[in-house]
């Protein structure tokens, strides 16, 4: 998966970005926190972990 996809997603369900990490950026809606690589190209299946925590809340 793209990270301009991924971003997108995340912002759909109200997240946003936080600051820059080294190597990933971090993203929260307020009460927690997700650490994004800052690769182009995700892998599809650390992508999917990170939407499902996210939509489940932390």
């Amino acid at each position: 998966m793209k990270r301009k996809a991924l971003e997108n997603t995340l912002r759909k369900l109200g997240w946003w970005f936080l600051r820059h990490g080294r190597k990933h950026d971090v993203w929260t809606d307020g009460e927690h926190q997700e650490y994004v690589p800052r690769h182009v190209e995700i892998n599809e299946m650390l992508a999917r972990a990170i939407i499902r925590r996210i939509k489940k809340g932390c």
